[in-house]
């Protein structure tokens, strides 16, 4: 197939993971881009389906999970078998062949050693088409494993294929939820049984046929929220009598396609293959909802009211995780995907009443605040179309105006002390400083819809509630601090302290939480050079930790211990921002600096190769924009603050034509930008200019033109800051 793209994909990635550790929680997903359903091998019948350290394989899965914290929804297993019975997980585990082993986005290819079997995959949109090779002659079957939550399985003599359905999930799922499915095994097939008759509920049943040594057997299976039914529809609809290789083409070339949205040079294949496998793990989710209908419709399956319903829908995708970086990747490459998911949240918030804050598949009680907000406020900020925005921020609005008592995944959980109080009270809630500074974010975004809408009342409000991260700063301390109900300080204070008023690191990870107003926040801190002595110090003071309200070293603490970085943690998102506010502060240099270290020692391309969780894409899109020097330090803000590019040289494909980014060989110290050939007076670009732009140089200063530092945008909330 030649050289592509494709051969710097490692899907394997992150893989090398467990549950007190993280190297990435990533599965090694066979699929297309933005699929229904994905395809991982399968390790673990549990949360980590696949650990590159286990020995053996128990099937290819079917998966839609976004995170093992989160779990799956609708996943089964299929099994290629030999010899004796054992339909078990832990019975029907192979040893496989590691080196000979091929994971692609397109591809793969397994060798069971012990039934001598050589499995291969390609994926469609919805389904999978198996080519299996076994090396000796007898009685086989493929075992068919829906888990143990219920479901069905039957024969279809007439049309010769298994209809199925898999009712296993972690959640978020209304009463009548299964994914459905449909198999054609090209072989004959001698019947189809309950594996353990013993346990009914227990959705596990073998296909039996009679394979000869040498044989090629193919099967093909397609998927469906909707029914059985539909998952026929979509498996002729996808796969039909189409070859293996004409799908595995068809699935490559996809994945070219968007590969090649960015071109990168480098005589460093290592640096390539991180970025390209970076890449594909963005664009693997959001998982898609909808399908065709026999009328050509599409239509979708709704977890937020049991009921199919026209349009599209997407799920897995923690808003908390991905508005930092995903979506702004998006935004620059795939403006038309990123307009389809937000018709889909929109549909979501008409079937369910709310928006989601993490979908998997409907609502989930996981983090804090609405950062949904800021996905659709970016996208308006940067001009993004085919969505109704005034409809959008009706259903937005109910976020910061009302009030539930309790947490179901959607709202915000405390709304009525903040509005009450202008903060959320640690003696009341938990993580209230991290949730009033998400909240405070937020807010912002809502008012940026709000001013593009003419909501002015709104506008005003909502700007007014942004500045509630002021509440929480403690200068006596030197950092955001828990505060109750009555506005005295939470003791005893310990910057160390991980949970409490935080969430997932301790004030050292959560004091930075203010992309919206950086002047501000600068501010508090004294002004630009204490600023930069504290990132400094972040930086400088060793990754100490005290347990906190957690009880005991949740991963993301060993994961912080073990980085030689400090305070910062770069494991998780809170801090994803921060070495970006180095350069609003007027110490670009070390921005460059600590970027490129992180870039260069935190990330490669191997099952050990991300510093903690990856999280839908968004931890894959922080090294995609920082390789590039473009980062979103405030989404809803449309514009970015640059950095000192990983590469010499970079196109990027966007929507208004390809823009070259170069960084020339190390020369003076004293560098900038260049807009075509215009040097930038500041290290900001806004996203018009970007679009209108096509080079993107750093090089050195022009002897006419120095350039100043100017402080963050901060427009619409400076007025309001002085206050």
């Amino acid at each position: 197939m030649g050289t592509q793209l494709l051969e710097f994909v490692h899907p394997l990635q992150g893989t090398d993971s467990r549950e007190d550790f993280s190297r990435g929680n990533t599965l090694p997903l066979l699929c297309t881009p933005f699929p229904m359903t994905a395809w991982t091998l399968q390790t673990d019948e549990g949360r980590w389906a696949f650990r590159w350290r286990d020995a053996k394989i128990q099937g290819v899965r079917a998966t839609h999970q976004p995170s093992p914290w989160m779990g799956d929804h609708g996943h089964f297993t299929v099994m290629p078998q030999q010899g004796e019975l054992l339909p078990a997980p832990q019975e029907r585990g192979s040893s496989y062949d590691k080196e000979a082993l091929v994971c692609r986005p397109d591809y793969f290819r397994v060798h069971l050693l012990r039934d001598d079997c050589v499995l291969e995959a390609t994926p469609t949109e919805r389904g999978v088409k198996l080519r299996l090779r076994f090396g000796k002659a007898g009685p086989t079957r493929l075992i068919i494993d829906g888990f143990r939550q219920g479901g069905s399985l039957e024969w279809d003599a007439v049309r010769r294929i298994v209809l199925g359905s898999s009712r296993a999930n972690y959640g978020g799922t209304p009463e009548n939820f299964a994914q459905w499915f449909a198999i054609r095994l090209h072989a004959a097939a001698t019947g189809l049984h309950q594996a353990r008759p013993a346990a009914p509920e227990e959705i596990l049943g073998a296909l039996d046929f009679t394979a000869e040594a040498g044989q090629t057997v193919e099967c093909d299976i397609a998927t469906s929220y909707i029914s059985a039914a539909q998952a026929v529809r979509n498996l002729d609809a996808e796969i039909g009598g189409r070859t293996f290789e004409s799908i595995r083409n068809q699935a490559a070339a996809a994945w070219e396609e968007r590969l090649a949205k960015i071109q990168v040079e480098s005589t460093d294949a290592r640096l390539k293959k991180v970025f390209y496998s970076c890449l594909y793990r963005t664009l693997t989710f959001p998982h898609k909802c909808h399908e065709t209908d026999a009328e050509g419709q599409t239509v979708h399956y709704s977890p937020y009211d049991g009921a199919v319903h026209p349009g599209e829908l997407y799920t897995g995708h923690g808003f908390w995780d991905t508005y930092r970086t995903a979506y702004p990747l998006y935004a620059l490459l795939c403006p038309e995907d990123y307009a389809s998911f937000l018709r889909g949240w929109m549909n979501a918030c008409r079937e369910g009443g709310w928006y989601p804050r993490w979908p998997s598949p409907g609502y989930r009680t996981c983090m804090l605040s609405t950062h949904v907000d800021a996905v659709f406020a970016d996208a308006a900020g940067k001009g993004i179309t085919g969505f109704d925005l005034a409809e959008a921020y009706e259903g937005l609005r109910r976020h910061a105006f009302e009030n539930l008592e309790e947490d179901a995944g959607f709202g915000r959980p405390g709304l009525g002390a903040y509005l009450a109080l202008g903060y959320i009270p640690a003696d009341r809630y938990r993580h209230s400083v991290a949730a009033t500074l998400d909240n405070a974010y937020c807010d912002f975004c809502l008012a940026q819809i709000a001013r593009m809408l003419g909501r002015t009342d709104d506008e005003e409000v909502l700007l007014e509630r942004a500045l509630s991260y002021r509440q929480m700063f403690d200068s006596s301390v030197g950092f955001m601090r828990g505060r109750n109900a009555d506005g005295s300080w939470l003791e005893p204070f310990d910057e160390f302290f991980w949970g409490g008023p935080y969430v997932e690191g301790s004030a050292w990870q959560t004091s930075w939480g203010v992309p919206h107003d950086v002047p501000g926040l600068i501010t508090l801190f004294g002004g630009p050079e204490k600023f930069v002595a504290k990132l400094d110090q972040m930086l400088a003071t060793p990754p100490h930790f005290t347990v906190g309200d957690y009880g005991f070293e949740i991963h993301e603490m060993s994961e912080m211990a073990c980085a030689k970085f400090g305070q910062y943690a770069h494991s998780n998102q809170p801090v994803h921002h921060a070495l970006y506010l180095f350069a609003e502060a007027g110490a670009p240099e070390k921005t460059d600096h600590w970027v490129g270290k992180i870039l260069t020692e935190s990330y490669d391309e191997t099952p050990g190769g991300f510093p903690g969780d990856e999280d839908n894409g968004e931890m894959s899109a922080w090294f995609i924009l920082s390789a590039l020097g473009l980062f979103p330090l405030c989404p809803g803000k449309p514009e970015y603050v640059l950095a000192k590019p990983l590469f010499n040289a970079a196109t990027v494909h966007l929507p208004s034509g390809p823009l070259r980014i170069v960084r020339p060989d190390e020369g003076s110290s004293d560098r900038a930008f260049f807009l075509d050939g215009k040097e930038l007076p500041a290290r900001r670009v806004s996203h018009a200019e970007l679009l209108a732009a096509r080079s993107l140089a750093y090089g050195e200063k022009t002897p006419s033109a120095k350039g100043e530092h100017l402080p963050a945008s901060a427009v619409d909330i400076s007025r309001l800051a002085a206050k």
